[in-house]
């Protein structure tokens, strides 16, 4: 009896883990796919941000090799070109369906979760099979996946199956009756192929996220992925307007630009029909909430004091205040319009917000314009100021910019945010360095 206890368990462990591979198919053999169906699979693909995740620095469109950092280990993202050897070209649409919908490959082999398929399962098959349209007829690119760097046992894929047991959900986005058309295309947008929540919701110590905690703010690549709820930091609430023109044009006056990986999704979002991104928004404004009345009350204090913010910081940070006035004061102070002007820093998302990465992020490296376009442009201070001084400058502008409590641990951030985000210094010599040495970090 016992050993058919075992026995059984055994296989139902089997069952479990086990998926049979799907068979490759002839590329040559593939029929041609309608010219439309591959235009709406390439708009699917900027929503889904497909490029960014699939396509390293250096490398060619969707050929993969991105390093995925994960607190188990690094994930190289796959190349999903129509390769068929290193790439997809082998797949049926089948095998591609399988894999947005169950996370699995060809080979029946299962795929880690930065490949965010727990979002991909509520992508319907009209959009799934324009996706694989639009993939099958990009350039095919020859390169191999480097081998995910995972501390053991995390390199074992069969605790993938596990994974799943206990945090995939499918059909998880139903439509609202109640609500507009418009309002649930944003919402399967959102909760499908954008899978917003996967930087916008905090995770758990297995690294799924927190069902309790839907777009409560998550940790992106060193930034900080803000609430979208009604915990938002922003000093004046968003509402869908605001959020359709941060969405379509990487910024808004009263809200900030669009930086880092957010800067990326704004860039694909911009060539996408604009009746997507307006339903985008106006989900999403949902998501955030109604603004409740001492919200209200408190975004309109900082819109009438926005032009005569009183300088509160500068008898505690003399050394902030005269950075400030030096570096930033000409452009932040100066009401004039972008490019040349820089928004009111009262209303910073980055200087309200809980943690001062993406402040730190910003003033470091700067916000590079949008190629043809008058949107905002800063220079990058990092071989400018040392450590010392970015401390002291952004230790200012939270106490003169917001009323939120003084930051901690600012020091650590930025030392930590020149070794990960910036590329290293060069010395007189031409020798490398990757920040200044302490001693000069020590200084103002």
């Amino acid at each position: 009896m016992l050993a058919a206890l075992v026995l059984g368990g055994a296989v139902a462990a089997v069952a479990a883990v086990w998926r049979p591979a799907i068979g490759a198919i002839d590329p040559s053999a593939r029929q041609p796919f309608e010219p439309d169906l591959v235009k709406r699979g390439r708009a699917l693909a900027a929503i889904g941000n497909c490029s960014n995740c699939h396509m390293a620095g250096a490398g060619k469109d969707l050929a993969g090799g991105v390093a995925v950092p994960t607190p188990f280990g690094t994930v190289f993202s796959s190349n999903i070109t129509p390769d068929a050897d290193t790439g997809i070209g082998r797949w049926s649409e089948a095998a591609f369906r399988r894999a947005m919908r169950n996370g699995v490959d060809r080979e029946g082999r299962h795929l880690y979760p930065t490949f965010p398929y727990d979002h991909f399962t509520n992508v319907n098959d009209e959009d799934d099979r324009a996706l694989y349209a639009y993939l099958m007829t990009r350039e095919p690119v020859r390169s191999a996946t480097p081998e995910n760097r995972l501390s053991f046992p995390f390199d074992q894929r069969v605790l993938i199956a596990g994974w799943k047991l206990l945090f995939l959900r499918r059909d998880t986005y139903h439509p609202d009756s109640s609500k507009s058309a418009e309002w649930n295309r944003g919402a399967y947008l959102v909760e499908g192929l954008a899978h917003c929540g996967a930087c916008h919701t905090p995770r758990n110590a297995l690294g799924a996220e927190r069902a309790g905690a839907p777009f409560a703010g998550g940790d992106v690549e060193n930034w900080r992925a803000y609430a979208i709820n009604a915990d938002s930091p922003s000093p004046v609430p968003w509402d869908a307007d605001a959020l359709f023109a941060y969405l379509r044009n990487g910024w808004h006056p009263d809200h900030g630009t669009a930086r880092g990986p957010m800067a990326q999704v704004a860039a694909n979002l911009s060539s996408v029909s604009s009746d997507e991104v307006r339903a985008i928004a106006t989900y999403t404004a949902s998501v955030f909430g109604p603004s409740a009345p001492d919200r209200r009350r408190q975004a309109e204090t900082v819109l009438a004091e926005v032009k005569s913010m009183p300088d509160r910081a500068l008898g505690t940070n003399a050394a902030g205040a005269s950075i400030y006035a030096a570096a930033c004061a000409s452009c932040h102070d100066s009401g004039r319009p972008v490019p040349y002007g820089g928004i009111n820093l009262a209303l910073s998302t980055a200087i309200s917000s809980p943690d001062p990465r993406n402040l730190a992020n910003i003033v470091l490296s700067g916000v590079t314009p949008r190629e043809g376009e008058r949107s905002p442009i800063m220079p990058g201070f990092a071989s400018s100021m040392n450590d010392g001084q970015i401390v002291a400058l952004l230790n200012y502008l939270r106490s003169r910019f917001s009323n939120r409590p003084a930051w901690t641990g600012v020091d650590q951030v930025v030392e930590n945010t020149r070794r990960t985000q910036m590329p290293p210094l060069r010395t007189a010599a031409g020798q490398g360095q990757s920040h200044v040495e302490p001693a000069q970090r020590d200084k103002p």
